[in-house]
């Protein structure tokens, strides 16, 4: 390997070997059709999902509006999804360029991150509306759902400029890398950034979920095909969460901490390369995955889908829908919310 491919393979975390760094044909097929259908999915499900929440009539829940959020984080998040197809089908060549290449990374971490805390706000009402149904009803207002989203943006979105004014292609052998698609770069202080961006609002959805299920088995004026229902939707946001970020959560923190070792044979960083690609492909997944969120954990936006879908007209329900379960104890602001 000549000088200037060293020079360049060491943006890759310093790379020994040129190869340790090449994707075979085949993976790069996988990479690019799996983001095309998952593309597809997320667009055509949160697409959707916008459309019911913008012709849903009556007051806006707090619930809603972070899920009008998290959607359109969604959105987002998957629109760069055909540049990662590009650059796989291209086998592994990134043909748009530096400023591209920054703006991709940058709204890819922007709103996964966003999605991760929306979902968490989401975790935290749903514990209010169940658990502390009456007291929680002087703040469980759209109008904080609102500031508090506006607020989680701006925090988002400012944590994640460092990625638009670093360096991030590199030459190998004519062929450029995006070094921002999968963060194939290493750095310990990332530990620290990738701890407490995601730590938080995992915990704080499982401890909300948990504890929501913990009371939904101790209530005693809940219905039991109520109480299935609800807790299905919560083993469906954990799912989400163990299948689509922890996992690339702990192989972003092994990759950070093995990849660089000068000890590492080339066999070992080109299995450390494909785990941290395999995890961010499934990251992607959660944009498929939340509009099942909306449809089997939300009633009101079941009955909104199903009225837009075959052509119904808007019924009374969907006025009492709203802030009349407000001012009931927790067995109807759980039905409300499941």
């Amino acid at each position: 390997m000549n000088t200037s491919s060293m020079e360049s393979a060491s943006l890759l975390s310093n790379q020994s070997n040129e190869s340790c760094s090449r994707e075979p044909a085949l993976e790069n097929i996988l990479f690019a059709g799996f983001y095309i259908v998952v593309f597809l999915l997320a667009l055509i499900g949160n697409g959707l999902a916008l459309l019911v929440f913008s012709r849903q009539r009556g007051p806006a829940s707090p619930a809603n509006v972070f899920l009008v959020h998290l959607a359109v984080a969604d959105l987002c998040y998957v629109a760069i999804l055909p540049l990662r197809a590009t650059y796989h089908l291209m086998g592994g060549h990134w043909p748009f360029g530096e400023v591209p290449c920054r703006l991709a990374g940058f709204l890819f971490y922007v709103n996964m991150y966003a999605s991760l805390y929306f979902l968490a706000c989401v975790a935290g009402d749903r514990y209010l509306a169940v658990v502390h149904a009456v007291r929680s009803m002087k703040i469980r207002y759209a109008r904080y759902a609102h500031i508090a989203s506006a607020a989680l943006w701006v925090l988002v979105t400012v944590s994640m400029v460092p990625l638009l004014v670093t360096q991030q292609t590199a030459q190998v052998d004519n062929t450029t890398i995006c070094l921002q698609l999968y963060r194939e770069k290493t750095s310990r202080r990332a530990l620290v950034s990738l701890a407490v961006a995601f730590t938080p609002p995992f915990l704080t959805t499982l401890a909300c979920y948990l504890l929501i299920a913990r009371s939904l088995q101790q209530g005693v004026r809940l219905e039991s095909e109520l109480k299935t229902k609800a807790l299905r939707t919560i083993g469906l946001v954990l799912l989400i969460y163990l299948l689509c970020f922890l996992p690339y959560h702990v192989s972003r923190a092994t990759f950070i901490l093995s990849h660089g070792h000068p000890g590492a044979s080339c066999e070992a960083r080109r299995g450390l390369l494909l785990g941290n690609r395999l995890t961010s492909s499934l990251t992607c997944l959660n944009g498929a995955l939340d509009p099942l969120v909306y449809l089997f954990g939300a009633e009101k936006f079941r009955d909104s889908l199903r009225r837009l879908l075959c052509g119904e007209k808007a019924g009374q329900s969907v006025a009492t829908n709203g802030e009349g379960k407000r001012t009931h104890e927790s067995s109807l602001s759980a039905k409300s919310e499941f």
